[in-house]
């Protein structure tokens, strides 16, 4: 009996210990938190309240953030403050300020932040007039201008190792897109547990290892004394042993660096061309336009060539308000501030994630006639001349604004206007009128709607 009333004394005394305990450590960890989040910075740009630990993560749907971000740039101005957990982030919109910080103060925002959920990869046939979907052949006519250049060859569209390729990419794609991503790269120590890269990332892990299997099978027929691609010049660049391995001539970064080429030359241009012949559905009189100047410059014979250009200012302004309109990336890619820096008064201290609502830009209504309407005339002069205004920021812009933005333009014009050359496209009759809405995986992309293409 004694033996019993020690051991429910000594219960109870830890019982309360592990009460005070756990007091202690959630008033420490809030204190903490609150130190952590406190603002000491006078200026600092406004934003939504911060919640302890999450920050103001609830208030964006990671899902379509620019829409989020829309609605907070309402409320707060052109530039506002967020938190995810306790990471900084400030965003800029409208076209004034993004011009600012990214051109006229570009040093100050040209570093990009860091993304621990990278640390796994090694980044510190249609019938004619029947319908179908136009992704899976842009897809496949886009990725094999990039492959060209990436691997020194193209691949059939019913190659199975090419479908794989593409399948993995849009499946790596989809998961950098949503809340978890944002919370893993904020709590990076999550990622330290067994699995979960491998389990959260699938997709992307998936999609480095086929990189890995076509630079190996690329390694097999590799002549130093024939240079037939990237890859071949870049393993030349590796045969000079150390110093090249110390200027980043390593093979991790050559599969990172083809792995990031693939997606920056494949997935917007299609993505473009997606949305481009959505509008053309979705607006004939503008296609039957771009039709005219076609046959009017080009003819039906010949094919098109980039010199034709300068003759086609219609299409042309087609193709850009496409870009506008379309809004691929409403999001650039994040950059950091490379040092303590003011944008119209207020403070933003070095370190701070900095994100560009580039759709704030595109359709920002201090400089577009018709925001929120696909209105080719936006890029034409009272005398029907192409004119491109200074908003016009799909590439967004200074020291870090796209790279491929020629390749870009040079594809956009070329498949365009070849496939409108010759085919008119028109939704088929037993098919709703498609969502003009799109959905959003780091870019934003139509829902999949088919079409008839019919021989002109």
């Amino acid at each position: 009996m004694a033996l019993l009333l020690w051991l429910q004394s000594q219960l109870s005394s830890c019982w309360s210990n592990i009460s005070v305990l756990g007091v202690f450590l959630t008033v420490f960890t809030l204190l903490f938190d609150f130190m952590k989040r406190r603002k000491k910075w006078s200026h600092y740009p406004p934003g939504p309240v911060s919640l302890p630990f999450i920050g103001t993560m609830l208030y964006v749907d990671f899902r379509n953030p620019h829409l989020s971000f829309n609605q907070l740039h309402k409320k707060f101005g052109n530039i506002f403050n967020l938190q995810n957990c306790w990471s900084n982030l400030v965003v800029l919109n409208g076209y004034k300020t993004v011009k600012e910080a990214l051109v006229h103060r570009s040093e100050d925002f040209a570093d990009r932040p860091y993304f621990p959920v990278y640390e796994h990869l090694g980044y510190g046939n249609k019938s004619e007039g029947r319908p179908f979907d136009l992704r899976f052949l842009v897809n496949n006519a886009v990725c094999n201008v990039i492959c060209t250049t990436i691997y020194g060859e193209r691949f059939d569209y019913g190659d199975a190792t090419f479908k794989k390729l593409l399948h993995l990419f849009e499946n790596s794609l989809n998961e950098e897109a949503g809340f978890l991503p944002q919370l893993l790269n904020e709590v990076p120590i999550l990622l330290r547990i067994p699995g979960v890269p491998q389990k959260v990332f699938r997709g992307q892990k998936a999609f480095m290892d086929f990189i890995d299997v076509l630079i190996d099978k690329h390694m097999e027929t590799w002549n130093p004394a024939h240079i037939r691609d990237f890859t071949d010049a870049f393993l030349k660049e590796m045969e000079k042993g150390k110093v090249a391995e110390e200027n980043g001539f390593s093979y991790n970064n050559l599969r990172l660096v083809t792995a990031d080429l693939f997606a920056a030359g494949s997935e917007t241009t299609s993505t473009t061309l997606q949305w481009a012949f959505l509008y053309m559905l979705l607006h004939p009189e503008i296609q039957s336009k771009v039709q005219a100047e076609i046959d009017k410059v080009i003819g039906r014979e010949r094919s098109p060539t980039m010199k034709d250009q300068a003759s086609m200012p219609y299409t042309n302004a087609v193709i850009h308000e496409v870009q506008r309109y379309g809004d691929v990336v409403p999001i650039g890619l994040p950059h950091m501030t490379y040092r303590d820096t003011k944008l119209q008064g207020f403070f933003i201290p070095k370190g701070t994630t900095i994100i560009t609502n580039l759709s704030s830009v595109l359709k920002d209504e201090a400089v577009w006639e018709k925001p929120n309407e696909f209105y080719p005339e936006h890029f034409l002069d009272a005398n029907g001349h192409f004119v491109k205004p200074e908003a016009f920021l799909p590439f967004s812009a200074g020291r870090r604004a796209c790279l491929g933005e020629q390749l870009a333009r040079m594809e956009l014009f070329i498949f365009f206007t070849t496939l409108l050359q010759k085919f008119t496209f028109v939704l088929p009759e037993d098919q709703p009128r498609p969502r003009e809405d799109g959905r959003f995986a780091l870019t934003s992309s139509p829902h999949p709607y088919l079409v008839r293409a019919v021989p002109r």
